[in-house]
């Protein structure tokens, strides 16, 4: 993707580094991802979400399943710090979406005439339509010789541990347009052929193909008013009553609107050509300020077959307007982590259908302590005993719907002395759930809400923390609000709060977490 303001998303890098770092740089060395050994003490680096090795870290590309395993790939700079540009494609694995294993870059940038790899996608090419054997991988990557932005073909015959360019000439051409990038490929199975979205400004072009090397423009789908649309998704799921749907998603900026700056989508028709709205306005899989260049993918069964009922999502723990703010350039050598991986289900509810969010199961694995407080009575404030940096917090708010509170919920990474944390939870005067991150360390001040109903008496809360991220998921998991956070050290205190009025925690758990290598 490219950036909407003034400087390139995937080619920004020149200098940035050092610019960011202001001068003052104190490495510990670099560290990995998380699931992999650290080669030197680290400070703010997250005890359970992805995090790359060393220096930077953008777009997440949509991980492909292979031999019994997920294969993730992602932008990365090597020569960020130092203050060298491009990205490479660099790869790890996983068989439980919490911890990673490093692998090494799988496609080094500037290796070839055409510049570095910006985002695509990859697909296994079962039938050996493109010509490089049966069960070759596929890269669909864009590129931009002389700054024109085209998609070209990458093969593998390794099982994706290093690739080749099929060509110096790109399999799409640009046709004169200023934003041209982002192919999402998926097979059409329907009419056995692939088929593309194609990110190109306020619009995404659809293409089929049957080689995946000449592609046919065959329509488009067209927003004017949610600023430049990139990184496009288009997937199929049966819903929780039964039924199947398509699903069409893109990293988009409302914030003109007053919407998500994050992952917008549609549940729809899809006909091979167009894609028809159930609805004209999106839904959003965060209402966050830190869930940029999402990709989905689908779930597999042990036989390696694709569940249709589950998909997973990893979204960049990042944003446009600030992507080199971060504390952890001087902390621990790097600049990149991702939002926890969640599993994600279609639903009915209140007559449409929308996509739930929950953190991925395995969570469960990586549990090294859990602290079960029971019912927690709260009327004004109450500080628990539990001090942590890494947990998942999970628990039901109740409150009397006559006489509701102004305000519940927690600070979390609270300081000792109580004045930097993060208030995360529901004003009901307003109504809607809120994470403010506005009293601690951030890249830009701001509060994310979406409504809730004081009068149901109940709010079901789950929250990640983990060092540099707050993840709150509220209700069934329809709203999430993710949020980049810097607390200092110390900062790992918990606060019950209940504000002109009284509410209970009920079944209160925290679970402490670690990825061990």
């Amino acid at each position: 993707m490219k950036n909407s303001s003034s400087f390139s998303r995937r080619g920004l890098l020149t200098g940035a580094g050092a610019v960011a770092l202001g001068g003052s740089l104190a490495l510990s060395g670099p560290a990995s991802a998380a699931g992999s050994p650290s080669k030197g003490p680290t400070r703010m680096r997250p005890d359970y979400h992805f995090s790359v090795s060393d220096n930077w870290k953008n777009d997440p590309q949509r991980p492909i399943y292979l031999d019994g395993e997920y294969h993730y790939y992602y932008l990365y700079n090597a020569d960020y710090i130092t203050g060298g540009g491009g990205t490479s494609w660099r790869r790890a694995t996983t068989t439980d979406h919490v911890a990673f294993r490093d692998r090494g870059v799988a496609i080094p940038k500037f290796s070839n005439g055409n510049g570095d790899c910006w985002s695509g996608c990859l697909v296994v090419d079962e039938r050996n339509t493109a010509g490089y054997g049966a069960g070759a991988v596929i890269a669909l990557v864009t590129q931009a010789p002389e700054g024109r932005q085209a998609q070209y073909l990458w093969y593998s015959t390794d099982r994706g541990r290093s690739f080749k360019p099929g060509s110096a000439a790109p399999v799409l051409p640009n046709p004169g347009v200023h934003d041209f990038r982002d192919p999402k490929v998926i097979r059409d199975a329907d009419r056995g052929r692939w088929f593309m979205a194609n990110a190109e400004g306020q619009k995404l072009g659809f293409y089929a193909s049957p080689d995946l090397r000449s592609w046919k423009r065959v329509g488009e789908f067209v927003r004017t008013d949610l600023g430049l649309l990139e990184c496009p998704d288009l997937f199929r799921m049966t819903a929780d009553d039964g039924t199947s749907h398509w699903v069409l998603g893109t990293s988009a900026n409302g914030k003109g609107r007053g919407l998500p700056a994050t992952y917008a989508y549609w549940t729809g028709a899809f006909d091979g050509s167009s894609f028809t709205p159930d609805h004209a306005e999106p839904e959003w899989l965060d209402y966050g300020f830190d869930f940029y260049g999402a990709v989905t993918y689908p779930h597999h069964t042990e036989s390696g077959a694709e569940d249709p009922t589950l998909r997973r999502a990893i979204g960049w723990a990042n944003f446009w307007d600030y992507p080199h703010n971060t504390p952890t350039l001087a902390a621990d050598g790097y600049n990149g982590d991702d939002m926890i991986v969640r599993e994600v289900r279609l639903k009915r509810g209140n007559g449409a259908y929308y996509l739930s969010s929950t953190p991925t199961s395995a969570l469960g694995n990586h549990v090294k302590r859990t602290h079960r407080l029971g019912d927690v009575a709260v009327a004004g404030t109450y500080d628990l005993k539990v001090r942590s940096n890494a947990y998942d917090l999970s628990c039901e708010v109740v409150w009397d719907p006559a006489a509701p509170p102004a305000n519940l919920g927690f600070e979390l990474c609270r300081a000792p002395g109580g004045g930097r944390h993060v208030a995360a939870g529901a004003y009901l005067r307003g109504p809607f759930a809120y994470v403010n991150r506005r009293p601690t360390v951030n890249p830009t001040a701001g509060e994310s809400q979406t409504p809730v109903d004081p009068a149901a008496g109940r709010l079901t809360l789950r929250i990640l923390v983990d060092r540099t991220s707050v993840e709150m998921f509220v209700g069934d998991g329809r709203v999430v609000h993710s949020h980049r956070v810097f607390p200092l050290d110390g900062d790992d205190g918990i606060r019950l709060y209940a504000h002109e009025g009284a509410a209970t925690f009920r079944e209160l758990t925290i679970r402490e977490l670690k990825v061990t290598p």
